[in-house]
């Protein structure tokens, strides 16, 4: 299936590894145009290198998503280095798990505040695009946890907001084709994360991860990237303010 992506133009931050270089990865393949951030600038400079090799133009620098005025200056810059802006994909997160200050000031200012900041940069943007061609789109990275809660979790909670806040820009931005959804992956295996971590220094746990989901695997980045490109897509041009959940079945929620 044709997305229709060619040649449009995204941001992706937290774009150089895990589930954020994937969704930049497959949004290349797509024939996009793609922006990268992350903190590490030699992580962004092989990211941005990679999508140029799948053929498409890409741009990335390194930035502190707590940092406002870097975070809306790379938005900005994407936007005038690709000539305007289709997509927002705001996957940044600072993965944190506790309840110290410290833990919720750290997923209030990289998760919550991270997509708010990003998205006032690129909405005049956005909405240019949706005007010019029907279909414009902002996508948030959440989680199955915003909707389970064993315990007190900044993570969970923060990850909750970001639905909240996801309807409310759909519904402002309806008329005008702006479209916003969110996307909550279940757990997500890859070499570094955090089930990574968890496979090589706690099996026992992760085995019993593992048993919990009926798909009896993990996810892979690819796979939740796959999700998020195509609901960014104008192929999904009637599809907004959603929660969609690729979890896997792990979770025994209804998503009504």
């Amino acid at each position: 299936m044709d997305l229709k992506l060619k040649g449009k133009s995204a941001v992706v931050t937290g774009g150089s590894r895990g589930i954020g270089r994937a969704i930049a990865e497959t949004f290349a393949d797509e024939g996009a145009n793609v922006a990268v951030c992350a903190r590490n600038p030699d992580q962004v400079a092989e990211t941005v290198a990679a999508l140029e090799r799948r053929g498409v133009r890409a741009w990335g620098q390194a930035v502190d998503i707590t940092d406002k005025q870097a975070l809306q200056a790379f938005v900005m810059g994407a936007a005038e280095t690709f000539g305007g802006l289709d997509v927002l994909v705001s996957n940044a997160s600072a993965l944190v798990q506790g309840v110290s200050e410290d833990d919720w000031r750290a997923m209030f200012e990289v998760d919550l505040l991270g997509a708010v900041r990003s998205f006032e940069a690129a909405r005049p943007h956005l909405e240019k695009a949706a005007a010019a061609n029907g279909d414009a789109a902002f996508i948030l990275i959440s989680s199955i946890s915003a909707a389970e809660a064993t315990g007190a979790s900044s993570y969970g909670a923060m990850k909750a907001a970001l639905i909240h806040y996801a309807k409310g820009v759909a519904r402002e931005g309806a008329r005008k084709g702006l479209r916003c959804n969110v996307v909550s992956p279940g757990t997500v295996l890859f070499d570094g994360g955090v089930w990574g971590r968890v496979r090589d220094n706690m099996p026992d746990f992760f085995a019993q991860m593992i048993k919990r989901n009926p798909t009896g695997r993990m996810a892979t980045p690819e796979e939740i990237a796959a999700a998020t490109v195509f609901l960014a897509s104008p192929r999904s041009a009637f599809t907004t303010g959603i929660n969609m959940v690729v979890d896997g079945a792990i979770s025994s929620r209804v998503n009504f």
